[in-house]
């Protein structure tokens, strides 16, 4: 049974909809087999006064699944303004120059020529950069906790943030489930 946009967007962005991570990723696939790029767009449209921005990241061509980013463009710009994250995409070759609009673009390029994800994709989710560092540099070995990322730095930190996104998924799921929209779960 394929999944609604609307479900796996709940499922997975809970965090991001209730403003406590800057973004998310999921893979989607509409009734036909298809990118729904449509509803893609429209929720794009409704989230956008909440300050949230649908975008589709990349298309698979055999199976015409995508991988939707939804984020927060105002925190994830304070996030790769960061001295330190800027240098560390610097080295992932994104230009001093690009804005989070071309950082995206870039970023979209690099899924297409990838065979795995670009590691620096942590970055843009809201990990801490140590850890995505910590990712790359340990071949995603030798991590101190696996959750919603392998974790390289504090590892009590990591688990409360977890625990946070668990609890918000849980009540952002049973609230969509009892019919509240999707754009009254979202925090402005």
């Amino acid at each position: 049974m394929v999944r609604s946009l609307d479900e796996i967007m709940v499922e997975q962005c809970a965090p991001t909809l209730a403003g406590i991570k800057p973004a998310s990723l999921f893979r989607c696939r509409a009734d036909g087999g298809r990118c729904p790029k449509e509803a893609v767009e429209r929720w794009s449209r409704e989230l956008g006064p909440r300050g949230i921005v649908l975008r589709v990241l990349k298309t698979c061509p055999v199976t015409g699944a995508c991988m939707v980013y939804l984020y927060r463009p105002l925190w994830l710009q304070r996030l790769v303004n960061e001295p330190q994250t800027r240098a560390f995409l610097y080295e992932c070759g994104y230009g001093p120059e690009l804005d989070v609009d071309a950082m995206l673009e870039r970023l979209s390029g690099r899924f297409c020529l990838e065979e795995e994800y670009p590691h620096e994709i942590g970055v843009f989710l809201g990990y801490p950069l140590e850890d995505v560092v910590g990712f790359i540099r340990h071949r995603g070995r030798e991590f101190t906790l696996s959750g919603c990322w392998k974790v390289y730095g504090d590892p009590q930190a990591a688990r409360r943030c977890f625990d946070q996104y668990h609890r918000c998924a849980q009540r952002c799921r049973a609230r969509f489930l009892a019919g509240t929209p999707i754009a009254a779960l979202a925090a402005g």
